[in-house]
């Protein structure tokens, strides 16, 4: 049986990023943009992440511009952006395609484990791994990070 573990992401600034460097953490991937009306959501995904790090959580962002264009800056640029707009601190991936034949193999994975709830409609949406790499579930766009669910999630799976 496959798991998070399996897949590989390179980071923002190019270097490899295997999922297994995430072992024994819960992992909450989401994939972003920097021109939505729902990014003012990276400060509830950093306080999220600053709240539970310790704890063991790790908040992964996938920059994605599958969505009308919302991410079309280059890595460098987003990077920046992130940083500077919102005080980033958790991990982001370089760009990747989230959804349809261009997907990055663990979207397409996370489809497979969770069904059609793990396929991402719009930026935003975020897949929860548990600590052994599983896929415990996935939520909407509109989820925000620190809504009861997730939280409930979080704590349970860690």
């Amino acid at each position: 049986m496959s798991s998070a573990y399996d897949y590989e992401f390179k980071t923002i600034d190019g270097a490899p990023l295997p999922l297994t460097t995430f072992k024994d953490k819960v992992v909450l991937v989401v994939n972003t943009a920097s021109a939505c009306g729902l990014t003012p959501q990276y400060d509830g995904l950093e306080k999220l992440y600053s709240d539970y790090k310790d704890k063991g959580l790790v908040v992964l962002g996938v920059p994605c511009n599958q969505f009308a264009g919302q991410e079309p800056g280059t890595e460098a640029e987003i990077k920046a952006f992130c940083e500077t707009k919102f005080n980033i601190d958790f991990p982001l991936t370089a760009k990747a395609d989230v959804k349809g034949d261009s997907a990055h193999p663990f979207y397409r994975w996370a489809q497979a484990e969770l069904g059609e709830p793990a396929v991402p409609v719009w930026n935003f949406h975020k897949i929860l791994i548990g600590k052994h790499g599983e896929a415990i579930q996935a939520f909407g766009p509109r989820t925000e990070p620190e809504a009861a669910e997730i939280i409930a999630a979080i704590d349970k799976a860690l």
